[in-house]
């Protein structure tokens, strides 16, 4: 494991935000879905993710996670993923990263 620094730390931007739309991703290598997520202040982003397994479109909907805003938009086959939706993989799938309450759209985690 390599240690970073607090400064290094903070270049993350891990924010809170809302998942308002999801749709099944067809097109993609492994199965994914396109989750369209409201980051409040930083606007709505779009990613693709492999979380399949553990969830449907109509379970996602609604639900807050938190994403790192700030990595380069990446395209995947027809698709322009402008954000990471984290989660953790597990041999059941990605379970996704939660926040125990809501807060406010845009709140990034420190």
């Amino acid at each position: 494991m390599q240690e970073i620094s607090w400064s290094d730390f903070e270049k993350i931007m891990l924010v809170a935000g809302t998942i308002k739309r999801v749709e099944p991703f067809p097109e993609a290598r492994k199965p994914a879905y396109k989750v369209w997520v409201d980051f409040g202040p930083y606007g709505e982003r779009k990613t693709s993710a492999q979380i399949t397994r553990l969830y449907t479109v109509e379970n996602l909907i609604g639900r807050q996670i938190i994403g790192v805003i700030n990595f380069p938009e990446k395209q995947i086959g027809p698709f322009r993923s402008q954000f990471l939706l984290s989660g953790f993989e597990t041999e059941a799938g990605v379970v996704l990263s939660a926040l125990e309450r809501l807060v406010p759209n845009g709140t990034r985690l420190s």
